[in-house]
């Protein structure tokens, strides 16, 4: 899209080109969104796009990618990422959803040869494997390609896990690839335009044990992400404290409970993070005039190579347990309930990721939950 906004050289925010879409009374009310970089000299404009543009997050993309294959990844940055991308979108006076969070996309690695292949492996393009990126931020966990090595296969699915978990748990909207959520490979070719054969065809309809468990687990997290109103927020975190509930929005924790120093933010070799988005803290209006209230969430998250052991935190209005909704080192959705207390330490396995609900007053219909919103009196 930056190549459509180019004035002679440069791309111009201000040009002829916003102003006919925005002018024009059909394209203006769509939603428009821009993959904002091209080939050319600064042509990369991730956050630069005008009010009413939607943007592909390629920093995002990378930020996540770097965090989860253990390439240095401040968690400045991805604490950014996670809650929205504020520090490339607030300024322009735009929302969450103008961040189209992705990890995958139609061109490059698909999510499943992101956590097989190092390298490339573009031959069948018959260009000498110079075609496609080389700045992929993958990790094979052990071996590059299809292996038998079942401690490398299950470091694999975790990964898988880790990302399609982070996608969908962080402000923004989540895009993902077809095909990602039952582990399409196309063997390491990461500039797969010119084929048209077995090679893109996704198979999505016979599927091995382990497909169905990672389509499974799509499916789980888009149905948390379709109920989780804190999710769904319109305006981003700022760790401010309620008007209505007297809590901050979001808090960020060091595992062992206390709150995060200056140093560990841009640290790399610090790789593990919790943090709280309070559900009571929405501070905004549903569309029948009353205050949004949700879950509470509680987000444990291990990219470290070893395993480590997380406090969760004492919510300061009451002690209500917290339901764990997924573990990502678990290759199965649990069918049993699991609960935890506040001060309860909980041990993460390397590479992996949990998820807690602090449940709000909640509604029970055919097994899924709406919130109940308080009465006005």
């Amino acid at each position: 899209a930056s190549a459509l906004a180019r004035t002679f050289y440069d791309v111009d925010r201000l040009g002829a080109f916003f102003d006919i879409i925005h002018q024009d009374p059909v394209i203006s009310q769509v939603k428009l969104i821009a993959e904002p970089w091209d080939l050319g000299a600064g042509g990369y404009q991730v956050g630069n796009f005008p009010v009413l543009w939607t943007e592909w997050n390629g920093r995002y993309r990378d930020s996540m990618r770097k965090f989860w294959a253990g390439q240095g990844e401040p968690l400045s940055q991805v604490a950014s990422r996670l809650s929205g991308s504020r520090d490339l979108y607030e300024h322009t006076g735009r929302r969450p959803h103008a961040s189209i969070n992705f990890i995958t996309c139609h061109d490059g690695f698909t999510l499943n040869d992101l956590v097989s292949y190092n390298s490339k492996h573009n031959e069948a393009n018959l260009e000498g494997n110079n075609d496609g990126a080389n700045d992929n931020h993958s990790w094979n966990c052990g071996a590059e390609g299809a292996t038998d090595d079942a401690r490398i296969k299950a470091l694999r699915g975790r990964q898988r896990r880790n990302m399609l978990a982070t996608l969908f748990f962080s402000l923004g909207v989540p895009m993902i690839t077809c095909g990602d959520e039952v582990c399409a490979t196309q063997n390491g070719n990461n500039n797969s335009y010119c084929q048209d054969n077995e090679l893109t065809w996704r198979q999505l309809w016979e599927l091995t044990p382990e497909q169905e468990n990672l389509l499974k687990f799509t499916r789980k997290l888009i149905e948390i992400r379709k109920t989780e109103n804190v999710l769904q927020r319109r305006r981003f975190f700022h760790g401010d404290r309620s008007r209505f509930s007297g809590l901050k929005d979001i808090l960020w924790k060091h595992p062992d409970g206390r709150a995060m120093e200056d140093r560990e933010w841009d640290d790399p070799n610090c790789r593990s993070l919790l943090l709280v988005m309070e559900g009571s803290s929405i501070d905004e209006m549903g569309e029948d005039g009353r205050r949004v209230i949700g879950n509470t969430l509680c987000i444990l998250i291990n990219a470290d190579y070893k395993d480590v052991a997380f406090e969760l935190p004492k919510h300061p209005k009451g002690q209500k347990p917290y339901l764990m909704l997924f573990n990502t080192a678990d290759e199965e959705i649990p069918q049993m309930d699991k609960f935890y207390r506040g001060g309860d330490r909980v041990t993460l396995m390397d590479h992996s990721m949990m998820v807690l609900a602090l449940k709000a007053s909640i509604n029970y219909s055919n097994r899924k939950f709406s919130i109940a919103m308080p009465s006005s009196t």
